[in-house]
């Protein structure tokens, strides 16, 4: 294949992958080689185009000609001699003049990157190639001007796994600080011949960057290992900036400290070490606040759902009777002296439902209330209540709604107006679904309510308001009403 651009260009074997496209090695008519990347048309491709001119940025692998053919993009650049992961494969974990000597190239590139407002994204050793003796960077293929504003197609959540840093992980904007961080991995990887977190599944790598704590570097000096810790952690506005960086790579001293200032080193790495850990347990409480906030508003959209799906079923049937809306979607409906409420669901604070002294089996976001009121009767029957959770009762981390009720247990004597009854997330509930006996036991099977096939649980309730409008609701013949044994988690 020929490609006319500023230069006439023929296309040889392919000799790699990048980024969005394919690299083929070419050469011109004046006999220079080069590697040519074509880049398929896609929804945001052309950002490779936008840094086709990096003049004055150091150790980046320039572009030397570009374009279009056809339906893609044209990028050409100079032949590297090998990528720095090949060297890594020839030569497993290099020493260590050879490793700060690698990373100060990568420290240039990214200094000079941040005074042009670029973060690269995607630093890996796949993407660092030995170029006129220097190590640098290419494949911009995922970069971004750090101000940009964020579109569709930005790839906000693109990257290498093992090199992602937690704010890509939480798909927050990437900065200067997101380049550091895989800085760090790959400093590490170097030194180590392992990279700090190594997955092997997506999740894995996911848990590992945010919440987990990287194996103590073995070969770095105190002051690299310091520096390498400091680019490791969780919050980005604590990482060093790539000045700092490359600074302080340039006063690890090739051979090891002696006497005090050995000490001193040692001394400094322990603090280092012990931010390291205060920043994680930061970053874990942080991600599982943005996680619960997550849940509740997916809680709060499936709920709106499932009630007015429940209400309009309701009214359809019973147009006559009266309505009241409520707070945060909840209703009440009247029927002669029967009147079923919904409440709006409401929030469970972690530390009401799990405590370290009595652990729950699963997890409970939200809950809310549904209950059916009649005048009691001569037995001081006075209708049922059930509990709505929103919970990962049945499978770890799949949250949905499951209705439930309770019951005193048959060892409390106590005259109860409402049978069964709901209870909130708390400390009496949790001890009902334990296997510790006390004062109340569940009375229904933890029953998910799946949107789109709600029909029993309607028909169900209708039923009763039925029955309790033409004062015929009765008290349960026996407790539990329905076996819930193996209805949650234990």
């Amino acid at each position: 294949m020929r490609l006319a651009l500023n230069n006439e260009w023929v296309v040889g074997a392919r000799i790699g992958d990048g980024g969005f496209g394919a690299v083929f090695e070419a050469e011109n008519t004046a006999g220079e080689k080069a590697a040519v990347k074509l880049v398929p048309k896609a929804p945001g491709a052309e950002r490779e185009m936008l840094f086709t001119d990096l003049d004055g940025v150091r150790n980046v692998v320039p572009v030397v000609d570009s374009g279009e053919h056809e339906d893609q993009w044209v990028l050409v650049m100079p032949r590297a001699e090998k990528s720095l992961r090949a060297h890594l494969l020839d030569h497993g974990r290099l020493p260590l003049n050879e490793a700060v000597a690698v990373l100060s190239d990568v420290a240039e590139a990214l200094a000079d990157l941040k005074d042009r407002e670029i973060v690269h994204r995607d630093l890996k050793p796949e993407n660092i190639l030995l170029l006129g003796g220097r190590w640098c960077l290419a494949d911009f293929g995922i970069a971004r001007y750090a101000e940009a504003t964020t579109a569709q197609h930005t790839y906000k959540g693109a990257g290498s796994l093992p090199y992602m840093a937690p704010e890509v992980w939480k798909f927050q904007r990437a900065t200067g600080a997101t380049d550091i961080y895989a800085l760090g991995v790959l400093a590490y990887e170097l030194l180590e011949g392992t990279r700090p977190f190594t997955g092997p599944a997506e999740h894995d790598y996911q848990e590992q960057h945010l919440h987990g704590t990287p194996p103590p570097l073995t070969t770095a000096p105190p002051l690299l290992a310091a520096l390498i810790t400091e680019c490791l952690y969780k919050a980005p506005q604590a990482r060093p900036a790539a000045g700092n960086v490359l600074a302080r790579l340039g006063q690890i001293p090739a051979a090891a400290l002696s006497g005090g200032l050995a000490a001193l080193a040692e001394a400094n790495q322990g603090a280092v070490a012990r931010q390291a850990e205060a920043d994680r347990r930061a970053s874990a409480h942080a991600t599982e606040a943005d996680r619960r906030k997550a849940l509740v508003e997916a809680a709060t959209t499936s709920f709106a759902f499932i009630a007015d799906s429940f209400l309009t079923t309701l009214t359809n049937a019973a147009p006559s009777a009266e309505v009241r809306k409520g707070k945060q979607g909840g209703w009440t409906i009247r029927i002669n002296d029967a009147q079923l409420t919904l409440s709006g669901p409401r929030e469970t604070a972690p530390e009401v439902w799990r405590t370290t002294e009595t652990p729950a089996p699963f997890d409970v976001i939200a809950s809310a209330t549904l209950s059916l009121k009649v005048p009691a009767n001569h037995h001081g029957y006075g209708g049922r209540s059930h509990s709505l959770w929103y919970a990962d009762a049945q499978t770890e981390d799949q949250y949905q709604w499951f209705e439930t009720a309770f019951m005193s247990t048959p060892f409390r004597p106590v005259a109860e107006t409402t049978k069964p009854f709901a209870l909130d997330p708390h400390h009496e509930s949790r001890t009902a679904i334990s296997p510790t006996l006390g004062m109340h036991q569940v009375a229904w099977p933890f029953t998910p309510l799946v949107i789109g096939d709600l029909d029993e649980f309607i028909d169900r309730w209708a039923t009763w308001l039925a029955q309790a409008a033409n004062s015929r609701l009765a008290h349960p013949s026996h407790m539990p009403e329905r076996n819930p044994q193996g209805s949650w988690r234990k």
